[in-house]
């Protein structure tokens, strides 16, 4: 009998933030955007952090950035993660100025260097769709 690897855990999607599963699903990062001050925010959220305004759009970004912070994880949280360990659980700095938490793919189990160059990924979640990650490029 053949072992079966555990499902990872698939996020959970709001109404605020089907938006930005929908661009995942079609290949594409996109985070809201404040049509009263023009900031962009991620996580979605229901006003704007800068100015209050609850009237935002949806941003398409590069998927280009850096790595701004990182941690090596040595122990799984989830079974799921179990064959992955050590991974890579990074901030990256957008081109745009935001920032967004991902695992981190291509990495040595050392870690990345801060300032690294990345983009975005997408990988398919079994019964869920698709999420973002981030790879070093050269």
């Amino acid at each position: 009998m053949s072992e079966t690897r555990p499902l990872r855990p698939a996020p959970v999607v709001t109404a605020l933030g089907q938006a930005f599963w929908a661009a995942c699903e079609e290949g594409r990062l996109v985070v809201q955007r404040c049509t009263a001050c023009e900031r962009l925010r991620h996580y979605p959220q229901e006003r704007c952090p800068a100015c209050q305004s609850d009237a935002f759009d949806w941003s398409e970004l590069s998927g280009r950035g850096q790595v701004y912070s990182y941690t090596v994880t040595h122990r799984a949280f989830h079974p799921a993660w179990a064959d992955r360990v050590p991974y890579v659980i990074a901030t990256i700095e957008l081109e745009e100025g935001i920032r967004m938490v991902s695992e981190l793919f291509d990495v040595p189990s050392s870690g990345p260097e801060i300032g690294q160059r990345v983009e975005v990924g997408f990988e398919r979640l079994e019964g869920f769709g698709a999420l973002p990650f981030f790879r070093v490029v050269d």
